[in-house]
C-alpha cells in the first residue's frame, strides 16, 4: 500500500470530488483516509505517478508520506514543551529517508516545511510547530556534515506554507526539499513534496490564447475539474454544446479525448478552431481530433446524432452579467427567463449520450441582497427526461467517516463562487 497526501484548492469539496472522480474513471483502486479541507490522506493499493497532478485542475500538492504518529506527542512537544516528547518527534524524522534525500545534494541544502492542520488546538502555533520540525531537519543535516538554509516566512504571512509558485521557483521538488506536516485530530503526518500543481501552464491557456472572452470565459482550472468530473479519459468524445472560445474543449484535447463544440454564434466557432490549433501546436498534440460546429441547442441531436457521445461538459448561459447584487425576484426573473434554455439543453444531450454516459454542466448560483440563494430547481426536469443525479462521494470511497464528516455523502452538487462573484457557478453532474 502507498499512502499520499493531497493539498486541496480552496474549494476543497470540489477539489476532492475531482480527485475521486479521476482516480474512479483511470481505475485506481483507492481509500480515503482523512479529509479536511487542509488536506487529504490517500491510500493506494499501486504505487501512483505525481504528475498526474497535471491532469487535475483542483489539487495544489501531491507529497508521499514518510512516517505517521500520534498528534498527543505532538501535543506535549509544543503545547507543554516536553522535552522526552521533542526528543521522541526528532528520532521519528531521524527514522525517514528525508535527511538522506536532502544529503543528495553536493551543493548547501536549501528547504522548506510547510504546516496544514486541521486540529483546532495547533491553528495558533503551526508557525511554532514550522520552526521546531525545520530546527530538526537542519540539526540532523549539521550533524552529517551538511551545510543547510532554512526557508523561513515573513511574520506577516498568516499560514507557515509555501505556495506552489514558491516550490517551483526554488525548485524544491527536484531537491526533495520541502516537507509537508498534516496535523488532524488523531494523527500527524510527515510527507516530502513530489509534485505542485503549475499555475503558469493554466495562466498560459487562458491569456496566450488566441482569442479570449473575459466576461463569459470559464476558467481553465475549473474545466479541467468538470472534464474530470465527466469521466472524460483517453479516447473518449466529448462534447461542449456551449462552446464560446473552447476553454472546455481545450482542456479535453489535453486529456486526449476527441472534443466536439457546438455554439450558436458563429464568432464563437471560429475562436474556438483559432484556440485548438493554437493548443495542438503549442502542446504539440499528435492528430489531436475536434469538430466545431456552429448550431442551436434546440438541433443539437440533429447535427451530432443519437448515443455518439461518452460525455458531457458545459457551462450554458448563466444570465446577464450584474452590476450589483441582485434582489430576491430580480434573481428569480433571471432563473425562470434560463428555465426554457437549459430544458432544451438537457433533452437535447439526452438523446445524444450514450447509456450510462455523464453531463456536467453548470446552473446558475445567486446571491441576493437578502442574502437568500436564488438557484434553478434543475432535478425533476433531468429525472423527467430520463437522467439520474450522481452524487459526487460514496461511502465506498472512504475507508472510514466519522460522523462529523459523512455530511458530505448527500452533498448533490458543488458550489464555485467567491465574494466577489455576483453569480456563482453551481456545478451538477447527471448521467443518462
Amino acid at each position: 500500500m502507498y499512502n499520499s497526501v493531497v493539498i486541496p484548492g480552496k474549494n476543497w469539496t470540489l477539489s476532492l470530488a475531482e480527485l475521486i472522480a479521476f482516480l474512479e474513471s483511470k481505475q485506481s483502486k483507492f481509500k480515503i483516509l482523512s479529509i479536511s479541507k487542509e488536506f487529504f490522506i490517500v491510500r493506494f493499493e499501486k504505487k501512483i505517478d505525481p504528475t498526474i497532478i497535471d491532469s487535475l485542475g483542483g489539487t495544489i500538492k501531491i507529497g508521499k508520506i514518510e512516517t505517521k504518529f500520534p498528534t498527543d506527542i505532538l501535543d506535549k512537544a509544543i503545547l507543554q514543551k516536553d522535552k522526552p516528547s521533542k526528543k521522541e518527534v526528532e528520532n521519528i524524522v531521524s527514522d525517514t529517508t528525508i535527511i538522506d534525500g536532502l544529503c543528495s545534494s553536493e551543493k548547501k541544502t536549501f528547504f522548506g516545511v510547510s504546516v496544514y492542520c486541521s486540529e483546532k488546538r495547533f491553528h495558533k502555533i503551526t508557525k511554532a510547530s514550522q520552526r521546531f520540525f525545520g530546527s530538526i531537519i537542519k540539526r540532523k543535516l549539521s550533524e552529517q556534515g551538511k551545510k543547510s538554509r532554512f526557508m523561513g516566512f515573513s511574520k506577516d504571512r498568516k499560514l507557515p506554507q509555501l505556495s506552489h509558485v514558491e516550490v517551483i521557483k526554488k525548485k524544491l521538488i527536484s531537491s526533495k526539499a520541502e516537507i509537508i506536516i498534516c496535523i488532524d485530530k488523531n494523527k500527524t503526518w510527515v510527507s516530502t513534496t513530489k509534485a505542485v500543481h503549475n499555475p503558469f501552464e493554466f495562466q498560459k491557456r487562458d491569456i496566450e490564447k488566441p482569442v479570449q472572452r473575459k466576461i463569459f470565459g470559464i476558467p481553465p482550472r475549473l474545466a479541467k475539474i468538470m472534464i474530470n468530473l465527466s469521466s472524460c479519459t483517453q479516447e473518449k468524445v466529448l462534447l461542449d454544446p456551449f462552446c464560446g472560445v473552447g476553454t472546455i474543449l481545450q482542456e479535453g484535447l489535453l486529456a486526449k479525448s476527441k472534443v466536439i463544440g457546438v455554439d450558436i454564434n458563429p464568432w464563437c466557432i471560429k475562436s474556438t478552431e483559432r484556440n485548438l490549433e493554437w493548443l495542438s501546436k503549442e502542446y504539440e498534440l499528435l492528430n489531436p481530433e475536434y469538430r466545431a460546429i456552429q448550431g442551436d441547442i434546440k438541433d443539437l441531436s440533429k447535427k451530432i446524432g443519437y448515443n455518439e457521445i461518452d460525455c458531457v461538459a458545459t457551462e450554458p448561459d448563466l444570465g446577464p452579467a450584474l452590476r450589483q447584487v441582485p434582489t430576491i425576484p430580480y434573481a428569480k426573473k433571471i432563473i425562470m427567463k434560463l428555465d426554457k434554455l437549459y430544458f432544451m439543453f438537457l433533452n437535447e444531450t439526452y438523446k445524444v449520450l450514450r447509456k450510462d454516459c455523464r453531463c456536467v454542466f453548470v446552473t446558475p448560483y445567486l446571491k441576493t441582497r437578502s442574502g437568500q440563494i436564488v438557484t434553478m430547481n434543475i432535478e425533476e426536469k433531468a429525472e423527467n427526461i430520463g437522467f439520474k443525479r450522481v452524487f459526487p462521494f460514496k461511502k465506498e470511497n472512504f475507508e472510514k467517516i466519522s460522523a462529523e464528516k459523512e455530511e458530505i455523502l448527500n452533498i448533490n452538487s458543488l458550489v464555485d463562487t467567491n465574494k466577489r462573484h455576483k453569480i456563482g457557478r453551481e456545478i451538477n453532474i447527471f448521467q443518462k
